[in-house]
């Protein structure tokens, strides 16, 4: 298939893209690259992506331009015929979203209407779009669950990401595009946001600097190891939305509709607490953190747990990466790739 990949020089969208090259796909990689975090970081996964299409079966095209410019996707999808959409570019992070609203906008807001017009007109079989867990705000019935409203964000990032989810049923209801939306877990791994808590305290306890536990490491989170999000991706994208034709009006099921409309958790149904988190950390670096235990922060979620057994029956997703082993993997990447670059520079 021929498939669009936004926000491919990402995190999670480079794993993705990843691993629709190895299995022979054509992808189509659109990324403006900013500057919100380590630039030379995305680079370096942009020539993964070559290096994959060289000397593997799939395909690869990159477009270095911005979402919010509707004349650029126009013309990535006048030039391209898309099989399937993975919508995964967005401006991430709870923190920013405080303190600079109008990237929101411009990043998850007018990004994804240009996404989903484009789609709308060139008749996209699917398009699949990542949401977050941080959507669920102010709920703390645990496991959260889809078929449960979310009506409460606690930061301005989860209200963009509930205004997509309720975009995309507005152009599922009418004009027929199957979309899948998909609320992303605590994502880890490999390739990982600087930004990121795996990330800055593996940096810290490397540099025998405290790291900064908020809410005194009270936090429990159902941490995702980025290949089981990257299969699970790919998984709700092959398999094409339909409308739920048990889907009742006078019920109304938040996670489906008589369009072809659906939302589904990705995660890995078992949270582990912040400090256990920690600990693995340490082991894997083979050293204690010293640790700054603060108040919890503007916007945080205290806990997190996704039900995934709807997309678990509906694509056979299933994760398969144990915590400590995942952050084992983490770090040796992280090792391996900063002394390369000490090496290198």
């Amino acid at each position: 298939m021929k498939v669009l990949v936004t926000g491919a020089a990402g995190f999670i969208g480079f794993h993705t893209a990843k691993r629709l090259l190895e299995r022979g796909d054509e992808v189509v990689g659109f990324d403006v690259v900013n500057t919100y975090y380590d630039v030379s970081l995305k680079e370096a996964r942009l020539r993964i992506l070559d290096e994959a299409a060289r000397h593997g079966p799939g395909r690869w095209t990159f477009i270095r331009a911005d979402l919010a410019d509707q004349r650029a996707v126009d013309a990535a999808f006048t030039t391209h015929g898309f099989d399937r959409v993975i919508h995964l570019a967005a401006q991430a992070g709870v923190r920013h979203s405080l303190t600079h609203p109008h990237d929101y906008v411009q990043s998850n807001i007018v990004a994804f209407t240009n996404i989903l017009e484009a789609c709308r007109h060139a008749a996209t079989p699917h398009l699949t779009y990542a949401s977050t867990s941080s959507v669920y705000g102010a709920n703390t019935r645990m496991p959260f669950s889809e078929h449960r409203g979310v009506d409460h964000p606690l930061q301005f990032y989860a209200a963009t990401k509930r205004a997509n989810e309720l975009m995309a049923h507005a152009y599922s209801h009418l004009f027929g595009l199957p979309t899948t939306g998909l609320r992303f877990f605590t994502v880890y791994g490999p390739w990982g946001r600087p930004d990121m808590a795996l990330f800055l305290f593996t940096k810290s306890i490397l540099a025998g600097a405290p790291i900064k536990v908020f809410n005194h490491g009270n936090h429990t989170r159902d941490f995702t190891y980025v290949a089981d999000i990257a299969e699970g991706v790919i998984r709700a994208s092959d398999q094409i939305a339909a409308p739920n034709p048990d889907w009742s009006s006078d019920d109304p099921d938040p996670a489906s509709s008589n369009a072809p409309f659906r939302l589904f958790n990705i995660g890995n149904n078992q949270p582990v607490k912040l400090m256990e988190y920690i600990e693995a950390i340490e082991d894997a670096v083979g050293k204690k953190a010293a640790k700054e235990l603060l108040p919890m922060q503007p916007g945080d979620i205290p806990d997190t747990y996704a039900d995934v057994t709807e997309l678990s029956k509906t694509v056979g997703y299933k994760p398969a990466t144990p915590t400590r082993e995942g952050v084992a993997t983490f770090v040796r990447w992280y090792q391996s790739y900063y002394n390369d670059l000490i090496f290198t520079q």
